[in-house]
């Protein structure tokens, strides 16, 4: 690894954990070459969640979001890599999985269930800040 070195926040939603992905998702991230620095399951409390999805609070979406992330464990992971941020974004897929492409963590294995909220697999950081800020409430 380069100068380029970065460390992510990538989590496995309550969806992927259900659904037996966990395994899936860590190979994929692993096969692209990254690094697996920390790992935790984590039974997330309200406000763990409110503050991770702060910037979202008094939108239509922000109470159920927090209501499915506190629906079963995530496995947080702590990922390093250079570019790991944006690239690990490309390997997840575009946020709806019905039109997620082929080959990506939510093209193959996401679909639209017809919640209130997009159940779509993983999160990953979109920025260093946001990252940094991410692993931080995530991490310690």
């Amino acid at each position: 690894m380069t100068a380029h070195v970065e460390e992510t926040l990538i989590l496995v939603k309550p969806d992927g954990v259900a659904r037996n992905l966990t395994g899936e998702i860590l190979r994929r991230v692993e096969a692209k070459g990254y690094v697996l620095v920390d790992i935790r399951m984590v039974q997330a409390d309200r406000d763990l969640l409110h503050a991770h999805y702060a910037e979202h609070e008094g939108k239509p979406f922000f109470d159920p979001l927090v209501e499915f992330m506190q629906s079963g464990p995530i496995v947080a992971l702590r990922v390093a890599g250079n570019r790991v941020i944006e690239g690990f974004r490309s390997l997840a897929g575009t946020t709806d999985p019905s039109t997620a492409a082929p080959g990506t963590i939510r093209g193959d294995l996401g679909r639209d269930w017809g919640a209130k909220v997009q159940q779509n697999l993983v999160h990953g950081s979109d920025s260093p800040e946001s990252a940094e800020r991410e692993l931080a409430l995530w991490f310690g």
